[in-house]
């Protein structure tokens, strides 16, 4: 029982420290509430628009910003609704970097781990393995990849050589859309993980030894045991904290591929192609810049706020 209620009181007090900086700053808490909002707002908000992100009404192309005929940010050359595409988009780019962010973490944290944890040449083999991964332009192989996928050249030998039906599901599959939204997901994630592993690493190795961990062993407590259940909890802040930090790092990436042309295609988008969009029709028609630049910034923006706001107070900052 006093087992239990010591673990509970660890688990209330670390939410409470993870917590505590949102009460003492305002920046924060309206950070976090606009992120709130934001979120809410992508996956409802298309719900309540009488227009699809992909409906078109050439009438109306480029109309601007109005509330006579229900286009409240104007539309684009196309006549499609910018606040339903810029909704649309959101849910998108947000569900890319925080896909992607999952992945990275349980990459990052898991290899961290096991490399702070058992020490020695186990440690000094991983770690130098980092430090090669460092050293490759992958943010350049990304790009790469995702240019490959977009050539037929590349998919239909691929379907061939997996003795997939080319008329059939699967074929189509590799050919539409759902492939690059998946190559996204795991791409941006696989590059995403090498710092937070040596943060990990650094936390483990200074919690490794503490009478608590030692505790542990005496109890007859396994190695994945002490990792998940003692070690990574009492290191959750600076993991937490980074982790916050890496949703807008990577919607910044995602952003700039979509921004090349490399991301999700027409009809569907992102932040980033409606920006890449609104860049090429800035001289006739100023809104379809303004809007995503705007909602995508001030998005990034509150991230970081969240996440310094998260790492300062791990670190001890007021």
């Amino acid at each position: 029982m006093d087992r239990a209620r010591s673990e509970g009181m660890g688990e209330k007090s670390s939410v409470r420290r993870i917590w505590a900086p949102f009460r003492a700053r305002l920046s924060a808490r309206l950070a976090a509430g606009f992120l709130s909002l934001v979120g809410i707002a992508v996956l409802i908000g298309p719900m309540w628009l009488a227009y699809g992100y992909d409906q078109t009404d050439l009438e109306l192309g480029l109309s601007p910003p109005s509330l006579m005929n229900g286009h409240y940010l104007g539309t684009d050359i196309l006549g499609r609704d910018l606040l339903a595409r810029l909704l649309y988009g959101g849910r998108l780019s947000l569900l890319v970097a925080l896909i992607a962010t999952v992945i990275s973490t349980g990459i990052g944290v898991t290899y961290g781990a096991i490399s702070g944890y058992f020490g020695g040449r186990v440690d000094e083999v991983m770690m130098r393995a980092v430090d090669v991964l460092f050293s490759l332009p992958y943010f350049f192989l990304v790009l790469v990849l995702m240019a490959l996928f977009a050539e037929p050249e590349v998919v239909d030998p691929m379907i061939r050589l997996l003795r997939l039906r080319p008329d059939g599901a699967m074929a189509e599959w590799l050919r539409g859309p759902g492939v690059r939204l998946v190559l996204l997901f795991a791409a941006l994630g696989a590059v995403s993980w090498l710092t937070l592993a040596r943060i990990v690493r650094g936390q483990i190795l200074a919690l490794k030894n503490e009478p608590f961990v030692e505790a542990a062993r005496a109890a007859g407590a396994g190695t994945w045991t002490i990792l998940f259940r003692h070690l990574l909890p009492n290191a959750s802040g600076p993991i937490i904290a980074y982790t916050v930090l890496t949703v807008p790092s990577v919607m910044l990436q995602e952003a700039f591929i979509s921004f090349l042309g490399l991301g999700l295609q027409a009809p569907q988008a992102s932040w980033g192609a409606l920006v890449h969009e609104g860049m090429q029709a800035m001289s006739v028609a100023p809104w379809l810049l303004v809007f995503p630049a705007g909602i995508m910034v001030l998005t990034l923006v509150c991230f970081y706020i969240v996440g310094e706001t998260l790492r300062e107070a791990h670190e001890g900052h007021p």
